[in-house]
């Protein structure tokens, strides 16, 4: 059993107590808008990018600690939890891995001060799932190159200052490279707001340049790093989820606890208890099978493989659905209304069979590593 050390209690016990008292005022509310003034917020207090280096304005730990940090903000406000786990796990996450050292300072500085938003652009309209389809291309352009084609659903886009842009480089084979959102040639085309408020743009590229500087992950040995190091975004995608299970359930719980029908509180039916001991069984499984991913590959120094992390997403992704689904039962009419914070996390989490892999990429994932090497003894998937 991992024991926690005392800096990881005290972060996860300052970023729960911030969250009671900063965000939980406005939780439910950022439907139409990136909670900003959270992360700026969590900026000034040096908690933004805790798995980045030190120099790079960063806490110097590990992904476990950001994780411990979705868990005790997205209970109380999932969707600065979400911004937190972007700008740790994803986009900029990127180039902290694969950039130059540079790079590195001219981007990652920004992210945990707060001051720059980076997002991910890898779908395209007729490449989603199947990015090996991916039509935007690079090619080369004297000392540097151009970047022409069109991305969409890009998460957060329309406040993006950089995106990190998955692209066909001029040897035919997979990269990603770095452009600003106000360079030449960059255009915000469209933005679309999903069920859950959230806005996703379509931006196009013509012609944009790209510096070598800038190009981030190259080569066929580059883009399998790549694609392993996309298993942090899984976990932390998974992570997110299991905070919003744990805020639903308490949300159900103290509701449960106050409603009263039939001369007594509806906690005391039988039908109601078995639903939160399931709820809870679920919840208790997917944390334990996600903090085990993360700390298995923080312990060896890389990224989860795909087979852990894909069953701990794909798990966690199903968890939160059905709590969300079960807590807006046990809600009734009260649940089920416009405003209601189940009713927000009722649209919220169906994202999360989607996003990050759907659930049926997931499982062919899982499919594929099993038969191609099989289930592993114990001993074994702790490597």
């Amino acid at each position: 059993m991992y024991s926690l050390t005392d800096e990881q209690r005290l972060i996860f016990s300052e970023c729960r107590r911030i969250a009671t008292e900063e965000f939980a005022p406005r939780a439910f509310t950022w439907d139409d808008e990136p909670p900003t003034e959270n992360v700026e917020l969590l900026a000034d207090l040096e908690l933004v990018g805790l798995n980045y280096p030190i120099e790079l304005g960063g806490g110097g730990l590990s992904e476990f600690e950001v994780c411990l940090q979705i868990e005790a903000i997205g209970r109380i406000c999932p969707d600065t939890a979400q911004s937190v786990y972007r700008r740790s796990m994803i986009a900029p996450r990127v180039i902290e891995m694969f950039g130059s050292e540079s790079l590195k300072e001219e981007y990652i500085t920004d992210v945990t001060a707060g001051e720059r938003s980076i997002s991910v652009a890898i779908s395209e309209p007729q490449a989603g799932s199947d990015v090996q389809n991916i039509g935007t291309q690079l090619v080369e352009d004297g000392d540097g190159y151009l970047l022409t084609g069109e991305k969409t659903w890009i998460t957060q886009g329309e406040s993006a200052d950089s995106l990190v842009v998955w692209t066909r480089l001029p040897d035919s084979n997979m990269g990603v490279v770095v452009v600003d959102t106000d360079q030449a040639g960059v255009a915000r085309e469209t933005d679309y707001t999903n069920m859950a408020g959230d806005t996703q743009t379509h931006f196009t590229f013509s012609e944009v340049s790209v510096p070598e500087s800038h190009v981030v992950v190259s080569g066929k040995s580059g883009f399998k790093r790549m694609l392993r190091a996309l298993n942090w975004e899984r976990c932390a995608s998974a992570m997110g989820c299991i905070a919003i299970a744990l805020c639903a359930f308490d949300t159900a719980v103290e509701y449960a606890k106050t409603r009263e029908q039939f001369g007594q509180s509806i906690s005391e039916f039988q039908g109601l208890r078995w639903k939160f001991a399931d709820m809870a069984m679920q919840i208790q499984l997917g944390r334990t099978m996600v903090y085990n991913t993360v700390i298995t590959a923080v312990e060896n120094e890389c990224p989860p493989n795909r087979l852990q992390s894909s069953i701990a997403a794909l798990y966690a992704t199903e968890v939160c659905n059905n709590v969300v689904d079960e807590a807006l039962q046990i809600h009734g009419a009260n649940g089920y209304q416009q405003g209601h914070p189940l009713e927000y996390l009722y649209r919220l989490v169906r994202g999360k069979r989607i996003a990050a892999g759907t659930d049926e990429m997931l499982r062919n994932t899982i499919a594929d590593a099993v038969l191609d090497e099989g289930l592993a003894d114990l001993p074994d998937l702790m490597n």
